[in-house]
């Protein structure tokens, strides 16, 4: 096992603009990535495999829910604490990453700002540390990029709600304790319900045969007239921009987690370039690699900086939703071009589970569809600056 000797680029000296805990959070989340998680995730990666044991760190490095309130178990943190610590995991795995930030932002994040006293009580401090896992049901097999047209139901009977239909590619789902389902009642509204595991006819069966995220675990939720209680209603927001708010919070995450994945596939051609000779000399030393190495740390920095100006947004309460779909769209872009111009500077050995690259380019690829595709938020900024919608 080769040791972790990554060295996170800070062209812009952006740590001078952090707060003394913004760098704590970061460097707690640093180090544990690389005692707990550098070691094991190829392996984890090349099985299919998601490595259980990882839960309990990252509850305690505060990736579970880190700006919910401490008296429900979070850390109370700011959003760039947030995503300081979605960037360090990500720079590990973006699937180990894809678990943090269902269970913040898609499962926690809907329980505090939707929910009510008792769920919050009930839930989030487990969810917090790692007791309780969740997920997100909201994709189903033929609604992807326009949720508003789902199928999955939920019929009052009285006492209890009776719920059907099914949801596809959900992260968390083979081992999640809770799911947080959006459902249409009969008059057609979008709700959000809490449906726990064990109830009659939920099921998630596991989907396999991944390229991408395969140390991450994915799975279907199947709800074959599942009786959930009536208090399981998250009851203080309905519509559709109940789950899309949810994501808003969750493509932040994404926005500076894809620059952890960008930052590892540098580094790793940076030091694999000054080692390899060719010619009698670095490969570092010559004007093609100098272009892509250039070009990767410009493109980094710019990243920076627009996730550091859009954290600031959201720590004041002005973050729009097209704002985070242009960080998240730019990005992803920005990190997957990063990983395939690094896999070629590796070469031959850019392919091999010896280094991070190939597996962070094919983890990639799952991150710039999901949650969003890169065409779709290319199209809400497009209808943000001209006002015009294009994908209705």
């Amino acid at each position: 096992m080769k040791p972790d000797l990554f060295e996170a680029p800070d062209y812009y000296h952006l740590d001078d603009l952090f707060s003394e805990e913004h760098l704590l959070v970061r460097d707690a989340a640093r180090q544990w990535v690389k005692r707990d998680i550098s070691p094991i995730i190829e392996t984890y990666a090349q099985n299919a495999e998601f490595p259980k044991q990882i839960i309990g760190g990252l509850a305690e490095i505060g990736a579970f829910g880190p700006y919910i309130p401490e008296e429900y178990g979070g850390a109370g943190l700011d959003q760039i604490s947030y995503g300081l610590i979605m960037q360090e995991i990500e720079r590990g795995d973006s699937g180990v990453r894809s678990t943090a930030s269902v269970q913040s932002s898609l499962v926690m994040y809907p329980i505090y700002t939707y929910g009510t006293e008792e769920q919050r009580k009930k839930y989030l401090p487990k969810l917090a540390t790692g007791e309780l896992m969740g997920c997100f049901g909201l994709t189903e097999p033929n609604h992807g990029s326009n949720p508003s047209g789902m199928e999955t139901k939920y019929r009052d009977m009285g006492d209890h709600y009776l719920l059907n239909g099914a949801k596809l590619w959900i992260s968390n789902a083979p081992f999640a304790d809770i799911a947080v389902v959006w459902a249409k009642n009969e008059e057609g509204r979008i709700h959000g319900l809490i449906v726990e595991r064990g109830m009659e006819g939920f099921t998630t069966p596991e989907t396999h045969n991944k390229w991408s995220l395969r140390a991450s675990a994915t799975g279907e939720l199947i709800f074959d007239n599942v009786k959930v209680p009536k208090e399981n209603l998250l009851p203080k927001k309905s519509g559709l921009g109940a789950p899309l708010g949810c994501l808003d919070s969750a493509r932040y995450g994404i926005s500076w987690g894809a620059i952890g994945a960008a930052m590892d596939c540098y580094d790793t051609a940076l030091r694999y370039a000054k080692e390899r000779i060719q010619f009698g000399k670095p490969i570092a030393a010559t004007q093609l690699q100098q272009k892509k190495l250039a070009e990767m740390i410009t493109e980094i920095t710019k990243a920076q900086l627009l996730a550091f100006r859009l954290g600031q947004l959201k720590n004041e309460g002005k973050a729009t939703t097209a704002q985070i779909s242009m960080a998240k769209r730019n990005n992803v872009e920005m990190a997957i071009n990063i990983a395939r111009e690094a896999r070629q500077v590796l070469g031959g050995m850019g392919i091999t589970g010896e280094y991070s690259i190939m597996r962070h380019m094919m983890n990639l690829e799952s991150v710039i569809t999901y949650e969003g595709t890169h065409d779709i938020h290319l199209l809400i900024t497009g209808a943000d600056i001209t006002g015009y919608q294009a994908f209705k």
